[in-house]
């Protein structure tokens, strides 16, 4: 008796698939990532850059050549700015309706933030409920002019200067900000008998100097590019931000389109040397309150105990 044996068909080595090259890989990253750039520049700085080329560019050549690079170069685009929009005065306009409500509004959005965060108010969770929908709320510009008319806060200084200090964008980056700092700081800060505000001024906004840094900048742009409030508040030129001067020459010199651009520019520097000067807090700033955010009122970091 014979028994016949089935033989399977030989078949070669299975050969697993080569994994791709790194290089190969990292190019095409790469290659996603220049495109992305390319796009970014296209939308956004060339309009900039053609923006700076005109500031530097004649008059005369300007309409000979409206998208050329200036020939010859020049400087008296500014200067004429400077003069026409008498920026000198309204440059420090600016700068005062800019840091001083900034400062005001950061040192009080702290104050306010620190016992919500904590806890501290009976009904923390329903009071950052209400900040945080009386934020989406539009801003009641009619009810503010009368508002003013009738504080008599009306075209002046004093008065627009209040009227901006009054914003809290930064509570709610703030109260997620104070929950990474440990409560047992509050605890060692009241046995050394520090006061409240001492401890805030000396404990808390040291260690928010990143978050701060964030808001002061956005506080300090938001304040800074600012028209309607000046058009509505502000009916003295001797008042008048940056803004409200910039926007005098469409009307006026509304041709002369290469001193246009170079007022444009005059009022964009002083924004550029914040952000350059800040730009590592508010980096840190942002990636720390994007962390802490999702947190909910009142729960701090935790601190276990170990027993030895």
């Amino acid at each position: 008796m014979t028994v016949q044996t089935q033989t399977r068909p030989r078949t070669g080595p299975r050969t697993q698939p080569r994994p791709r090259p790194r290089l190969q890989r990292y190019v095409r990253v790469g290659g996603t990532q220049l495109l992305c750039l390319v796009i970014s520049v296209g939308f956004f700085a060339l309009p900039l850059i053609y923006l700076v080329l005109q500031a530097f560019k004649p008059y005369l050549s300007f309409l000979q050549d409206p998208t050329g690079l200036p020939h010859p170069w020049t400087f008296s685009n500014f200067s004429q700015a400077w003069t026409q929009g008498d920026f000198s005065t309204e440059m420090l306009n600016s700068i005062l309706y800019s840091v001083v409500p900034d400062v005001i509004t950061l040192v009080l959005g702290v104050f306010l933030a620190f016992p919500i965060s904590r806890g501290y108010f009976k009904h923390s969770n329903a009071l950052y409920a209400f900040f945080v929908f009386s934020g989406f709320l539009p801003a009641g510009l009619i009810p503010l002019f009368i508002e003013a008319q009738k504080l008599g806060l009306y075209n002046s200084r004093f008065g627009y200067l209040v009227i901006n200090s009054l914003a809290g964008a930064g509570f709610f980056f703030f109260v997620g900000y104070i929950k990474t700092i440990p409560r047992e700081i509050d605890e060692a800060a009241a046995m050394d008998g520090c006061g409240y505000v001492r401890f805030i001024f000396t404990m808390i906004i040291p260690q928010m100097k990143p978050a701060l840094a964030t808001f002061g900048v956005f506080g300090f742009v938001a304040a800074w590019n600012n028209l309607i409030l000046p058009l509505v508040m502000l009916s003295d030129p001797g008042l008048w931000p940056v803004t409200r001067g910039l926007f005098a020459f469409f009307g006026q010199y509304s041709s002369q389109w290469p001193v246009v651009a170079a007022a444009t520019v005059i009022v964009a520097i002083p924004i550029l040397i914040v952000f350059v000067i800040l730009q590592r807090q508010l980096v840190e700033g942002v990636a720390g309150g994007a962390a802490t955010g999702a947190q909910g009122v009142g729960q701090g970091p935790q601190v276990q105990a170990v027993d030895s």
